[in-house]
Protein backbone atom coordinates (compact mmCIF):
# COMPACT_ATOMS: atom_id res chain seq x y z
CA UNK A 1 0.00 0.00 0.00
CA UNK A 2 1.41 3.38 -1.02
CA UNK A 3 1.82 6.10 1.61
CA UNK A 4 0.81 9.64 0.63
CA UNK A 5 1.09 12.98 2.43
CA UNK A 6 -1.50 15.66 1.55
CA UNK A 7 -0.58 19.28 2.34
CA UNK A 8 -3.45 21.75 1.95
CA UNK A 9 -4.77 24.55 4.15
CA UNK A 10 -8.39 23.82 3.15
CA UNK A 11 -9.88 21.14 5.39
CA UNK A 12 -12.61 20.21 2.92
CA UNK A 13 -10.08 19.59 0.14
CA UNK A 14 -7.89 17.50 2.48
CA UNK A 15 -10.82 15.34 3.58
CA UNK A 16 -12.23 14.73 0.11
CA UNK A 17 -8.79 13.92 -1.32
CA UNK A 18 -7.92 11.60 1.56
CA UNK A 19 -11.20 9.67 1.30
CA UNK A 20 -10.86 9.27 -2.47
CA UNK A 21 -7.23 8.08 -2.35
CA UNK A 22 -7.97 5.63 0.47
CA UNK A 23 -11.11 4.23 -1.13
CA UNK A 24 -10.23 4.18 -4.83
CA UNK A 25 -6.44 4.32 -4.79
CA UNK A 26 -5.86 1.82 -1.98
CA UNK A 27 -3.42 4.25 -0.34
CA UNK A 28 -2.52 5.13 3.23
CA UNK A 29 -3.01 8.90 3.55
CA UNK A 30 -1.71 11.41 6.10
CA UNK A 31 -3.00 14.98 5.87
CA UNK A 32 -1.49 18.26 7.02
CA UNK A 33 -2.83 21.81 7.07
CA UNK A 34 0.46 23.67 6.57
CA UNK A 35 3.91 23.35 5.08
CA UNK A 36 5.57 23.85 8.49
CA UNK A 37 3.55 21.02 10.01
CA UNK A 38 4.41 18.80 7.02
CA UNK A 39 8.14 19.47 7.26
CA UNK A 40 8.01 18.40 10.90
CA UNK A 41 6.15 15.24 9.88
CA UNK A 42 8.70 14.49 7.15
CA UNK A 43 11.55 14.68 9.64
CA UNK A 44 9.99 11.66 11.42
CA UNK A 45 8.53 9.66 8.54
CA UNK A 46 8.97 9.22 4.77
CA UNK A 47 6.22 8.90 2.17
CA UNK A 48 5.94 7.44 -1.30
CA UNK A 49 4.43 10.66 -2.67
CA UNK A 50 3.42 14.15 -1.53
CA UNK A 51 0.40 16.15 -2.74
CA UNK A 52 0.82 19.85 -1.97
CA UNK A 53 -1.41 22.86 -2.61
CA UNK A 54 0.21 25.70 -4.56
CA UNK A 55 -1.35 28.56 -2.63
CA UNK A 56 -0.95 28.39 1.15
CA UNK A 57 -0.19 31.01 3.82
CA UNK A 58 3.31 31.38 5.29
CA UNK A 59 5.04 28.80 3.05
CA UNK A 60 3.39 28.12 -0.31
CA UNK A 61 3.68 24.92 -2.32
CA UNK A 62 6.66 26.04 -4.38
CA UNK A 63 8.62 27.23 -1.34
CA UNK A 64 7.82 23.91 0.36
CA UNK A 65 9.09 22.07 -2.74
CA UNK A 66 12.31 24.11 -2.77
CA UNK A 67 12.96 23.28 0.88
CA UNK A 68 12.46 19.57 0.19
CA UNK A 69 14.75 19.52 -2.82
CA UNK A 70 17.43 21.60 -1.05
CA UNK A 71 17.57 18.85 1.61
CA UNK A 72 18.08 16.22 -1.07
CA UNK A 73 14.57 14.80 -0.61
CA UNK A 74 13.55 13.19 -3.93
CA UNK A 75 10.05 12.13 -2.88
CA UNK A 76 7.69 12.58 -5.85
CA UNK A 77 5.70 15.81 -5.47
CA UNK A 78 2.44 16.69 -7.22
CA UNK A 79 1.35 20.33 -7.10
CA UNK A 80 -2.46 20.37 -6.78
CA UNK A 81 -3.80 23.87 -7.30
CA UNK A 82 -6.62 26.15 -8.35
CA UNK A 83 -4.10 28.36 -10.15
CA UNK A 84 -4.03 27.24 -13.79
CA UNK A 85 -1.62 29.77 -15.20
CA UNK A 86 1.66 29.29 -16.94
CA UNK A 87 3.82 30.92 -14.23
CA UNK A 88 2.60 28.37 -11.68
CA UNK A 89 3.52 25.44 -13.93
CA UNK A 90 6.89 26.97 -14.78
CA UNK A 91 7.69 27.38 -11.08
CA UNK A 92 6.48 23.89 -10.26
CA UNK A 93 8.37 22.05 -13.00
CA UNK A 94 11.55 24.12 -12.78
CA UNK A 95 11.80 23.46 -9.05
CA UNK A 96 11.52 19.69 -9.33
CA UNK A 97 7.78 18.93 -9.17
CA UNK A 98 6.88 15.64 -10.80
CA UNK A 99 3.40 16.65 -11.91
CA UNK A 100 1.15 19.70 -11.91
CA UNK A 101 -2.60 19.09 -11.47
CA UNK A 102 -5.19 21.85 -11.65
CA UNK A 103 -8.22 21.80 -9.38
CA UNK A 104 -11.48 21.99 -11.28
CA UNK A 105 -15.17 22.40 -10.58
CA UNK A 106 -15.68 18.63 -10.94
CA UNK A 107 -13.31 17.13 -8.39
CA UNK A 108 -13.60 13.42 -9.24
CA UNK A 109 -11.86 13.56 -12.66
CA UNK A 110 -8.95 15.43 -11.05
CA UNK A 111 -8.69 12.91 -8.22
CA UNK A 112 -8.72 9.98 -10.65
CA UNK A 113 -5.89 11.68 -12.54
CA UNK A 114 -4.08 12.21 -9.23
CA UNK A 115 -4.17 8.47 -8.50
CA UNK A 116 -2.71 7.84 -11.95
CA UNK A 117 0.04 10.45 -11.38
CA UNK A 118 0.97 9.02 -7.98
CA UNK A 119 1.37 5.54 -9.42
CA UNK A 120 3.40 6.80 -12.38
CA UNK A 121 5.69 8.79 -10.10
CA UNK A 122 6.24 5.96 -7.64
CA UNK A 123 6.93 3.52 -10.46
CA UNK A 124 9.88 5.70 -11.42
CA UNK A 125 8.43 7.58 -14.42
CA UNK A 126 9.67 10.90 -13.03
CA UNK A 127 10.74 14.20 -14.50
CA UNK A 128 14.49 13.97 -15.02
CA UNK A 129 14.58 10.20 -15.60
CA UNK A 130 14.40 10.68 -19.34
CA UNK A 131 13.70 13.51 -21.74
CA UNK A 132 10.58 11.79 -23.07
CA UNK A 133 8.96 11.60 -19.63
CA UNK A 134 9.85 15.23 -18.88
CA UNK A 135 8.28 16.39 -22.14
CA UNK A 136 5.17 14.29 -21.42
CA UNK A 137 4.70 16.18 -18.15
CA UNK A 138 5.17 19.47 -19.99
CA UNK A 139 2.55 18.49 -22.59
CA UNK A 140 0.06 17.44 -19.89
CA UNK A 141 0.63 20.71 -18.04
CA UNK A 142 0.00 22.93 -21.06
CA UNK A 143 -3.41 21.34 -21.56
CA UNK A 144 -4.54 22.64 -18.14
CA UNK A 145 -3.96 26.29 -19.03
CA UNK A 146 -7.04 28.38 -19.68
CA UNK A 147 -4.92 30.98 -21.47
CA UNK A 148 -3.60 30.27 -25.01
CA UNK A 149 -0.38 28.30 -24.53
CA UNK A 150 1.93 25.96 -26.38
CA UNK A 151 5.29 24.25 -25.91
CA UNK A 152 8.34 23.69 -28.11
CA UNK A 153 10.95 20.99 -27.68
CA UNK A 154 14.70 21.64 -27.75
CA UNK A 155 14.68 21.60 -31.57
CA UNK A 156 11.89 24.19 -31.87
CA UNK A 157 9.25 21.57 -32.73
CA UNK A 158 5.70 22.10 -31.42
CA UNK A 159 4.93 19.40 -28.84
CA UNK A 160 1.85 20.93 -27.16
CA UNK A 161 -0.93 23.23 -28.48
CA UNK A 162 -3.82 23.76 -26.08
CA UNK A 163 -7.46 24.66 -26.75
CA UNK A 164 -6.88 28.37 -26.08
CA UNK A 165 -4.09 28.72 -28.63
CA UNK A 166 -6.08 26.65 -31.14
CA UNK A 167 -9.01 29.07 -30.81
CA UNK A 168 -6.80 32.17 -31.04
CA UNK A 169 -4.85 30.93 -34.06
CA UNK A 170 -7.68 29.12 -35.82
CA UNK A 171 -5.41 26.08 -36.16
CA UNK A 172 -6.25 22.82 -34.29
CA UNK A 173 -3.61 20.91 -32.38
CA UNK A 174 -3.81 18.02 -34.86
CA UNK A 175 -2.54 20.33 -37.62
CA UNK A 176 0.19 22.04 -35.58
CA UNK A 177 1.84 19.49 -33.26
CA UNK A 178 5.06 18.25 -34.82
CA UNK A 179 5.63 21.35 -36.98
CA UNK A 180 8.96 23.17 -36.77
CA UNK A 181 11.05 25.83 -38.58
CA UNK A 182 8.83 28.70 -37.32
CA UNK A 183 5.70 27.28 -38.96
CA UNK A 184 3.71 27.89 -35.79
CA UNK A 185 4.31 31.64 -36.28
CA UNK A 186 2.32 31.81 -39.54
CA UNK A 187 -1.17 32.10 -37.92
CA UNK A 188 0.08 35.03 -35.84
CA UNK A 189 2.67 36.89 -37.93
CA UNK A 190 1.46 35.86 -41.38
CA UNK A 191 4.86 34.39 -42.22
CA UNK A 192 7.55 32.05 -40.93
CA UNK A 193 9.64 34.12 -38.53
CA UNK A 194 11.10 33.84 -35.02
CA UNK A 195 8.55 34.26 -32.24
CA UNK A 196 9.43 35.18 -28.67
CA UNK A 197 9.94 31.53 -27.53
CA UNK A 198 12.57 31.11 -30.26
CA UNK A 199 14.52 34.05 -28.80
CA UNK A 200 14.13 33.39 -25.08
CA UNK A 201 17.91 32.94 -24.67
CA UNK A 202 18.82 35.95 -26.84
CA UNK A 203 19.89 39.41 -25.70
CA UNK A 204 17.41 42.29 -25.88
CA UNK A 205 18.81 43.83 -29.12
CA UNK A 206 18.15 40.58 -31.01
CA UNK A 207 14.56 40.44 -29.76
CA UNK A 208 13.99 44.11 -30.62
CA UNK A 209 15.49 43.61 -34.08
CA UNK A 210 12.71 41.08 -34.70
CA UNK A 211 10.06 43.76 -33.99
CA UNK A 212 9.27 42.87 -30.37
CA UNK A 213 9.04 45.48 -27.62
CA UNK A 214 10.19 43.97 -24.32
CA UNK A 215 7.99 44.58 -21.28
CA UNK A 216 9.66 42.52 -18.58
CA UNK A 217 12.32 39.92 -17.82
CA UNK A 218 11.80 37.82 -14.72
CA UNK A 219 13.55 34.65 -13.53
CA UNK A 220 14.45 33.53 -17.04
CA UNK A 221 11.11 34.38 -18.65
CA UNK A 222 10.61 37.27 -21.05
CA UNK A 223 7.41 39.18 -21.83
CA UNK A 224 6.99 41.37 -24.92
CA UNK A 225 4.48 42.62 -27.49
CA UNK A 226 4.55 42.96 -31.25
CA UNK A 227 2.36 44.23 -34.07
CA UNK A 228 0.89 41.68 -36.48
CA UNK A 229 -1.78 41.46 -39.17
CA UNK A 230 -5.16 40.28 -37.89
CA UNK A 231 -7.48 37.82 -39.64
CA UNK A 232 -9.58 40.75 -40.91
CA UNK A 233 -6.53 42.53 -42.33
CA UNK A 234 -6.38 45.15 -39.58
CA UNK A 235 -3.33 45.59 -37.39
CA UNK A 236 -3.45 43.88 -34.01
CA UNK A 237 -1.20 43.81 -30.96
CA UNK A 238 -0.01 40.45 -29.67
CA UNK A 239 1.26 40.03 -26.10
CA UNK A 240 3.66 37.11 -25.69
CA UNK A 241 5.48 35.42 -22.86
CA UNK A 242 8.14 32.71 -23.08
CA UNK A 243 10.09 30.72 -20.51
CA UNK A 244 12.53 27.83 -20.73
CA UNK A 245 11.67 24.73 -18.72
CA UNK A 246 14.05 22.34 -17.01
CA UNK A 247 13.59 19.07 -15.16
CA UNK A 248 14.46 18.46 -11.52
CA UNK A 249 18.17 18.19 -12.38
CA UNK A 250 18.25 21.47 -14.33
CA UNK A 251 18.32 19.79 -17.76
CA UNK A 252 16.65 21.92 -20.46
CA UNK A 253 13.57 20.11 -21.82
CA UNK A 254 11.66 22.73 -23.79
CA UNK A 255 10.10 26.18 -23.96
CA UNK A 256 6.66 27.26 -22.84
CA UNK A 257 4.98 30.05 -24.80
CA UNK A 258 1.80 32.06 -24.35
CA UNK A 259 0.09 34.47 -26.77
CA UNK A 260 -2.78 36.92 -26.27
CA UNK A 261 -4.43 39.49 -28.50
CA UNK A 262 -4.41 42.72 -26.44
CA UNK A 263 -5.43 45.13 -29.22
CA UNK A 264 -8.73 45.99 -27.56
CA UNK A 265 -7.21 46.10 -24.09
CA UNK A 266 -4.71 48.88 -24.72
CA UNK A 267 -6.20 50.43 -27.84
CA UNK A 268 -4.47 50.41 -31.25
CA UNK A 269 -4.13 54.20 -31.50
CA UNK A 270 -2.16 54.43 -28.25
CA UNK A 271 0.07 51.55 -29.21
CA UNK A 272 0.80 53.16 -32.57
CA UNK A 273 1.85 56.29 -30.69
CA UNK A 274 4.15 54.20 -28.52
CA UNK A 275 5.64 52.56 -31.60
CA UNK A 276 6.17 56.00 -33.15
CA UNK A 277 7.95 57.13 -30.00
CA UNK A 278 10.27 54.15 -30.30
CA UNK A 279 11.23 55.00 -33.90
CA UNK A 280 11.53 58.76 -33.47
CA UNK A 281 8.56 59.58 -35.73
CA UNK A 282 7.17 63.07 -35.74
CA UNK A 283 4.57 63.70 -33.08
CA UNK A 284 6.04 61.15 -30.69
CA UNK A 285 6.33 62.32 -27.12
CA UNK A 286 9.90 62.66 -25.90
CA UNK A 287 10.80 62.43 -22.23
CA UNK A 288 14.60 62.74 -22.40
CA UNK A 289 16.20 65.31 -20.14
CA UNK A 290 18.40 67.80 -22.04
CA UNK A 291 21.99 67.95 -20.81
CA UNK A 292 22.62 70.75 -18.31
CA UNK A 293 18.95 71.23 -17.49
CA UNK A 294 18.66 68.81 -14.57
CA UNK A 295 17.73 71.45 -12.00
CA UNK A 296 15.07 72.92 -14.25
CA UNK A 297 13.67 69.45 -14.89
CA UNK A 298 13.57 68.75 -11.15
CA UNK A 299 11.56 71.94 -10.64
CA UNK A 300 9.20 70.89 -13.42
CA UNK A 301 8.73 67.49 -11.80
CA UNK A 302 7.95 69.25 -8.53
CA UNK A 303 5.25 71.24 -10.31
CA UNK A 304 3.86 68.08 -11.87
CA UNK A 305 3.62 66.48 -8.44
CA UNK A 306 1.89 69.53 -6.99
CA UNK A 307 -0.68 69.61 -9.81
CA UNK A 308 -1.22 65.86 -9.48
CA UNK A 309 -1.80 65.95 -5.70
CA UNK A 310 -4.21 68.83 -6.11
CA UNK A 311 -6.17 66.79 -8.66
CA UNK A 312 -6.13 63.80 -6.35
CA UNK A 313 -7.52 65.88 -3.50
CA UNK A 314 -10.25 67.37 -5.67
CA UNK A 315 -11.52 64.04 -6.93
CA UNK A 316 -10.89 61.80 -3.92
CA UNK A 317 -11.92 64.16 -1.12
CA UNK A 318 -14.44 66.46 -2.79
CA UNK A 319 -15.76 64.63 -5.89
CA UNK A 320 -15.06 67.73 -8.01
CA UNK A 321 -14.21 65.64 -11.04
CA UNK A 322 -14.02 68.30 -13.77
CA UNK A 323 -11.68 70.48 -11.71
CA UNK A 324 -9.61 67.40 -10.88
CA UNK A 325 -9.27 66.57 -14.58
CA UNK A 326 -8.01 70.10 -15.23
CA UNK A 327 -5.37 69.65 -12.49
CA UNK A 328 -4.30 66.27 -13.90
CA UNK A 329 -4.02 67.85 -17.36
CA UNK A 330 -1.67 70.46 -15.92
CA UNK A 331 0.44 67.72 -14.33
CA UNK A 332 0.57 65.82 -17.62
CA UNK A 333 1.54 68.94 -19.56
CA UNK A 334 4.64 69.10 -17.38
CA UNK A 335 5.28 65.35 -17.14
CA UNK A 336 3.42 63.25 -19.75
CA UNK A 337 4.95 60.04 -18.34
CA UNK A 338 3.06 60.31 -15.02
CA UNK A 339 1.12 57.02 -15.17
CA UNK A 340 -1.12 57.69 -12.17
CA UNK A 341 -2.12 61.12 -13.48
CA UNK A 342 -3.43 59.39 -16.62
CA UNK A 343 -5.08 56.73 -14.46
CA UNK A 344 -6.80 59.08 -12.01
CA UNK A 345 -7.86 61.35 -14.86
CA UNK A 346 -9.56 58.29 -16.37
CA UNK A 347 -11.31 57.50 -13.08
CA UNK A 348 -12.73 61.04 -13.03
CA UNK A 349 -13.92 60.72 -16.63
CA UNK A 350 -15.61 57.45 -15.75
CA UNK A 351 -17.37 59.11 -12.81
CA UNK A 352 -18.71 61.68 -15.31
CA UNK A 353 -19.96 58.78 -17.51
CA UNK A 354 -17.45 59.63 -20.23
CA UNK A 355 -16.50 55.98 -20.43
CA UNK A 356 -14.80 55.90 -23.84
CA UNK A 357 -12.55 58.82 -22.90
CA UNK A 358 -11.92 57.16 -19.55
CA UNK A 359 -10.67 53.91 -21.06
CA UNK A 360 -8.34 55.82 -23.41
CA UNK A 361 -6.81 57.71 -20.47
CA UNK A 362 -6.44 54.58 -18.32
CA UNK A 363 -5.02 52.67 -21.30
CA UNK A 364 -2.33 55.35 -21.58
CA UNK A 365 -1.50 54.75 -17.92
CA UNK A 366 -1.31 51.03 -18.64
CA UNK A 367 1.00 51.70 -21.56
CA UNK A 368 3.36 53.47 -19.14
CA UNK A 369 2.98 50.94 -16.30
CA UNK A 370 1.85 47.64 -17.90
CA UNK A 371 2.27 45.56 -14.71
CA UNK A 372 0.60 47.87 -12.19
CA UNK A 373 -2.22 45.95 -10.49
CA UNK A 374 -4.41 48.96 -9.70
CA UNK A 375 -4.18 50.30 -13.27
CA UNK A 376 -4.88 46.86 -14.74
CA UNK A 377 -7.97 46.54 -12.54
CA UNK A 378 -9.28 49.99 -13.47
CA UNK A 379 -8.75 49.31 -17.17
CA UNK A 380 -10.60 45.99 -16.95
CA UNK A 381 -13.38 47.50 -14.83
CA UNK A 382 -13.92 50.32 -17.33
CA UNK A 383 -13.98 47.93 -20.29
CA UNK A 384 -16.44 45.79 -18.33
CA UNK A 385 -18.73 48.77 -17.81
CA UNK A 386 -18.64 49.73 -21.50
CA UNK A 387 -19.15 46.12 -22.59
CA UNK A 388 -22.23 45.70 -20.38
CA UNK A 389 -23.73 49.04 -21.42
CA UNK A 390 -23.24 48.24 -25.11
CA UNK A 391 -23.97 44.53 -24.77
CA UNK A 392 -20.72 44.01 -26.70
CA UNK A 393 -19.02 40.63 -26.19
CA UNK A 394 -15.85 41.82 -27.91
CA UNK A 395 -15.33 44.54 -25.31
CA UNK A 396 -16.26 42.13 -22.50
CA UNK A 397 -13.63 39.71 -23.84
CA UNK A 398 -11.08 42.53 -23.65
CA UNK A 399 -12.09 43.10 -20.01
CA UNK A 400 -11.65 39.38 -19.27
CA UNK A 401 -8.25 39.43 -20.95
CA UNK A 402 -7.16 42.36 -18.76
CA UNK A 403 -8.43 40.68 -15.58
CA UNK A 404 -6.45 37.61 -16.64
CA UNK A 405 -3.28 39.69 -16.93
CA UNK A 406 -3.90 41.03 -13.42
CA UNK A 407 -4.56 37.55 -11.99
CA UNK A 408 -1.36 36.25 -13.51
CA UNK A 409 0.43 38.83 -11.37
CA UNK A 410 -1.75 38.31 -8.27
CA UNK A 411 -4.11 35.29 -8.22
CA UNK A 412 -5.45 36.31 -4.79
CA UNK A 413 -7.44 39.33 -6.05
CA UNK A 414 -11.00 38.29 -5.22
CA UNK A 415 -12.54 41.36 -6.88
CA UNK A 416 -10.87 40.49 -10.19
CA UNK A 417 -12.20 36.91 -10.07
CA UNK A 418 -15.69 38.18 -9.19
CA UNK A 419 -15.74 40.82 -11.94
CA UNK A 420 -14.43 38.32 -14.48
CA UNK A 421 -17.36 36.10 -13.47
CA UNK A 422 -19.76 38.97 -14.18
CA UNK A 423 -18.20 39.49 -17.62
CA UNK A 424 -18.47 35.88 -18.74
CA UNK A 425 -21.97 35.66 -17.28
CA UNK A 426 -22.97 38.61 -19.47
CA UNK A 427 -21.43 36.70 -22.39
CA UNK A 428 -23.70 33.72 -21.68
CA UNK A 429 -21.01 31.50 -20.10
CA UNK A 430 -22.82 30.58 -16.88
CA UNK A 431 -20.69 27.45 -16.37
CA UNK A 432 -17.47 29.46 -16.41
CA UNK A 433 -18.90 32.31 -14.34
CA UNK A 434 -19.76 29.89 -11.53
CA UNK A 435 -16.13 28.81 -11.36
CA UNK A 436 -14.93 32.42 -11.13
CA UNK A 437 -17.53 33.36 -8.48
CA UNK A 438 -16.59 30.29 -6.42
CA UNK A 439 -12.90 31.20 -6.67
CA UNK A 440 -13.68 34.72 -5.36
CA UNK A 441 -15.75 33.29 -2.48
CA UNK A 442 -13.01 30.79 -1.64
CA UNK A 443 -10.36 33.52 -1.42
CA UNK A 444 -12.55 35.64 0.87
CA UNK A 445 -13.63 32.67 2.99
CA UNK A 446 -10.04 31.91 3.90
CA UNK A 447 -9.03 35.58 4.28
CA UNK A 448 -6.53 35.42 1.42
CA UNK A 449 -7.83 38.43 -0.49
CA UNK A 450 -5.00 40.73 -1.61
CA UNK A 451 -5.26 43.81 -3.79
CA UNK A 452 -2.10 45.88 -4.18
CA UNK A 453 -3.19 49.48 -4.56
CA UNK A 454 -2.16 52.88 -3.30
CA UNK A 455 -3.32 54.27 0.04
CA UNK A 456 -5.01 57.45 -1.18
CA UNK A 457 -5.86 58.58 2.35
CA UNK A 458 -2.16 58.73 3.16
CA UNK A 459 -1.28 60.39 -0.12
CA UNK A 460 -3.90 63.11 0.19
Amino acid sequence: MLSVLIVDDEEEVRNVTRLFLERFGDMEVTSSSSAKESLAELSKKSFDAIIVDYDMPDINGIEFLKILRSKGDTTPVIIFTGVGREYAAIEALNNGANFFLKKGEEIQPQLREMVHMIRRAVEGKLVGKGLGNAQKVLIDTVQFFRDPAFALDRDGRVIAWNAGIAELSGVPASSMVGKKEYEYAVPFLGRKAPMLPDMVFEEDPVIQKNNFTIIERNAGSVTAWTKAPGPDGEERILWMKAAPLTDGRGIFIGILGSVRDITHTLGPDLLRKQAAAGTGDEGAQKTETPQGQGKMFDRLLGRAKAFYLEGLRLYYRENRFEEAIAAFDQALEVDPSHAYAWHDRGICLRALEKNEEAVESIARALELAPLDEEILFSCAETLQKIGILRDDNKILSAAVETYNRLLEKNPQNASAWNNMGICVQEMGRDDLSRQYFERAREIKRFNKDRFRRRNLDTMV
